[in-house]
């Protein structure tokens, strides 16, 4: 009897101890904080992070990797850096972005930055999406974008070598969803921070501007000449962005109503969510339909090409003489301040790479 009892016992160890040898290694994503650059530290609130999906190693490898891989479109052709190219601040060269069945969009591909201070969490230029990872939703299954179902998507990433391995160290499984899909991408697109640019050194203390920079930025900031700020913020604003939606005298009819297409409210037609300044010199062209080829005939527009409607908004104080009717040398001086917001480091971090 008793030499029985100590098989069992045996028995019950050995089988213990084959269970845990043949258990799937178990990983734990290692936490990681967003490099905050210190202005932002300074004048603005903490990054907006959901607490369900925090910042780490794993996830942020694993979301660049997503941003870059055509794997998620209808015929593995299109990635998500195809519109949001690092060379123009991730934004798109071209008025409109091509999809892989060579059709248009409608509207100019948005830059990617300092996404995570967008703290009404209101995406795309008419707003519609709610949080930064139910943006990143959308392009996958848009017929005029990539073009493909979220079970297809998920299937060739299931199907793929490494995928699966790498969603097991980043979520703890490697069973894969669309939600865990958006929530990796979510992770590397809050990386891609933007905030050394000359300007910014300016303002540490560490370098001096041209007195053609200098005039430029008090024409930014002067209400009877550029009147910028009311929009895009001052200095004490480092996104350079209100992030609301304005109609900023383009059309007196309009063919997309933006602001409006989500609410239905007439006051809202014609109504976009203001860009960012930063980057400027890489994200031509400018508006939201793209219009505007250059720097110069974005200020011109302010200056003399404002156009009135029923919903525009009350900041264009000028629009009955057309603009605010700046000189050629206020012209030229505010370009020049406009381009000190631009890092070219920001462009070839090589984080932010393939």
């Amino acid at each position: 009897m008793k030499q029985l009892f100590y098989i069992l016992v045996i028995s019950v160890f050995l089988g213990s101890c084959t269970s845990e040898d043949d258990s799937e290694p178990q990983y734990t994503p290692t936490p990681v904080s967003l490099e905050v650059p210190e202005l932002f530290q300074q004048r603005l609130l903490p990054p907006v992070i959901p607490s369900d999906n925090p910042q780490t190693v794993e996830g942020v490898a694993l979301g660049k990797k997503l941003f870059f891989d055509p794997i998620l479109s209808g015929d593995n052709t299109l990635a998500c850096a195809g519109c949001h190219s690092p060379a123009n601040a991730f934004s798109d060269a071209r008025q409109f972005s091509i999809g892989i069945d060579g059709t248009p969009g409608r509207r100019n591909s948005m830059p990617i930055q300092n996404l995570a201070w967008n703290f009404d969490e209101k995406f795309f230029w008419d707003g519609h999406a709610v949080t930064l990872e139910s943006q990143i939703l959308e392009p996958v299954v848009s017929p005029i974008e990539m073009h493909n179902t979220w079970p297809e998507a998920v299937a060739s990433l299931q199907n793929s070598a490494n995928y699966p391995v790498m969603f097991e160290q980043a979520f703890g499984t490697s069973n894969i969803d669309r939600t865990l899909v958006s929530k990796a991408i979510a992770q590397f697109l809050r990386t891609l921070i933007s905030g050394n640019a000359r300007f910014d050194r300016y303002s540490r203390g560490e370098i001096e501007l041209t007195s053609s920079e200098l005039n430029g930025l008090a024409v930014f900031l002067d209400e009877n000449k550029g009147d910028c700020f009311h929009c895009h913020g001052n200095p004490n604003n480092p996104l350079w962005t209100d992030n609301i939606f304005h109609n900023n005298g383009l059309d007196e009819v309009f063919t997309d109503r933006g602001l409006g297409e989500v609410t239905g409210d007439p006051r809202d037609f014609g109504l976009f969510r203001t860009p960012s300044l930063r980057n400027l010199a890489y994200t031509a062209p400018y508006m939201h339909d793209g219009r505007f080829e250059t720097i110069d005939e974005v200020i011109n527009h302010y200056s003399e090409g404002l156009v009135f409607s029923e919903t525009i908004d009350p900041l264009m104080k000028a629009v009955d003489e057309g603009g605010v009717q700046l000189s050629d040398e206020d012209k030229a001086d505010l370009k020049a301040f406009l381009l000190t917001l631009s890092e070219p480091g920001f462009t070839t971090n090589p984080d932010f790479q393939q």
